[in-house]
């Protein structure tokens, strides 16, 4: 059995070396002096085996070493590679071509297709449709009609099949599509070019057709005139406008096309007519109509189909220039 002295003796040399191990610091002399030490060696040496001895030196020799190597200099860190890592993308690369070229090229190319357009026929069908609370039409509105001229050579929409609807939550005429005629099929010809700014967005690809991205915000808005807002898409390589997605405005706010239906946004993609002239093919817009308490998805779908040449019997001859008559 231990004393009572070596037992206190034992307790603290085996509790300070504990705790020098376990914080893993070289700071024996904070626990005890070497002074001290030496008397704890004393008071035990005559009971303590010879590796409890040979462990306290050992820690007090890994004590002077790390207070050594504490006064030396502290090594860097080993280099390693940062990464710096933004909440916003890297913009994208401008174009090859610069930018004020591709605007001012396709808005040529619309110029020349308003005139093109005007020397071909079509189909238009329009179809307007309202959903169930299953997701399927519950009704609709179909409207076919062919461009026409009146008797002062007047372009206008002539109806060919008689409208037919079975909508079951509002009424529609043919008259109240008017409003559809008023909205340009290229409004971004190089007359009204000044009228607006365009902002380069980036590329994407519409049907595998690479194409460059405009947004298209008009500078000024009227009371009268509406104007375009919303984004294009151009041919990257024939530089030409081959889809659009926005909505007109007035200094009213958004227009919608048709009396007493939301429409407003439509997403309009292009159909290439004989090889050479990019005219508008579909069109469609989606929305809900608020009536009586109700929310009722609806839908209108427009298309272009059967493009034809105008026969050229059909188009009105030049004028011709008087001749006087020979004399006798």
């Amino acid at each position: 059995m231990l004393g009572q002295d070596a037992r206190r003796a034992l307790n603290s040399c085996f509790g300070s070396a504990r705790e020098a191990a376990q914080r893993g610091i070289g700071r024996i002399q904070v626990l005890m002096s070497q002074s001290r030490q030496l008397r704890c060696y004393k008071h035990i040496s005559f009971v303590l085996p010879a590796y409890v001895l040979l462990m306290l030196a050992a820690i007090q020799g890994s004590s002077l070493r790390a207070q050594d190597a504490q006064q030396g200099p502290i090594a860097p860190p080993p280099e390693h590679h940062v990464t710096r890592i933004g909440n916003e993308s890297e913009p994208e690369a401008p174009p090859s071509v610069p930018e004020a070229e591709i605007v001012k090229r396709f808005s040529q190319k619309e110029d020349d297709y308003v005139l093109s357009r005007a020397h071909y026929t079509y189909k238009k069908t329009i179809r307007i449709q309202e959903f169930g609370a299953d997701g399927q039409p519950s009704g609709e509105f179909v409207l076919v009609t062919q461009p026409g001229r009146d008797g002062d050579g007047k372009l206008f929409e002539k109806v060919v099949e008689k409208p037919h609807s079975t909508l079951q939550h509002f009424y529609l005429r043919s008259e109240d599509l008017e409003g559809l005629q008023r909205i340009p099929a290229f409004p971004l010809t190089s007359s009204q070019l000044g009228k607006y700014d365009l902002k380069y967005l980036g590329k994407e690809q519409v049907d595998e057709i690479d194409c460059y991205i405009f947004q298209a915000k008009p500078k000024v808005v009227e009371r009268i005139k509406a104007y375009f807002d919303g984004i294009v898409w151009v041919d990257a390589k024939y530089l030409e406008v081959v889809k659009t997605y926005g909505k007109w405005v007035t200094d009213q706010g958004d227009v919608h096309t048709i009396a007493d239906l939301p429409f407003s946004l439509f997403e309009t993609y292009r159909e290439n007519v004989d090889g050479k002239y990019w005219f508008p093919s579909y069109s469609r817009s989606d929305e809900t109509l608020n009536q009586k308490g109700l929310e009722i998805p609806v839908r209108i779908v427009i298309k272009w189909t059967d493009f034809k040449p105008v026969p050229s019997a059909a188009q009105a001859p030049p004028p011709s220039t008087p001749r006087s008559s020979p004399k006798p």
